[in-house]
């Protein structure tokens, strides 16, 4: 029998890594406005999402895609994509914490895989390609 290796492109795993981090400081970025009990779970949201997009962006940009052309439309795009991916967010906040009274914290960490997801297979055709 022989061993098949699968191997995953530098610039996916890469991806990976990136979103990772992003994924991470948005949602670190919701817990800690949310724990400021000044901030309304929508805004929190919004504020920790654009955080998120804004670091994947720049660490894709400089260190994964090394896209120097362009930088505005990339960026745009990407935002763009990633705005996207806040109404999805919203969407499911609201009908998950707003309509049906579960946690906040909880709904917002189910929810960011399907988003994160989404938003790769846009980026890599969309904002990068």
């Amino acid at each position: 029998m022989t061993r098949t290796e699968v191997r995953v492109p530098r610039a996916l795993a890469l991806y990976g890594v990136i979103g990772v981090s992003g994924v991470l400081l948005d949602y670190l970025v919701f817990l800690l406005l949310l724990g400021l009990d000044a901030l309304h779970p929508q805004v929190a949201n919004a504020i920790s999402t654009t955080v998120g997009i804004t670091n994947n962006f720049l660490l894709n940009a400089l260190l994964n895609f090394r896209t120097r052309d362009r930088v505005a439309v990339r960026f745009l795009r990407f935002y763009a994509v990633g705005l996207t991916g806040l109404a999805l967010t919203f969407a499911v906040l609201q009908v998950f914490s707003g309509w049906l009274g579960l946690d906040p914290r909880w709904v917002k960490g189910g929810a960011l895989p399907v988003v994160v997801f989404l938003q790769y297979t846009v980026n890599k055709k969309w904002s990068f390609g």
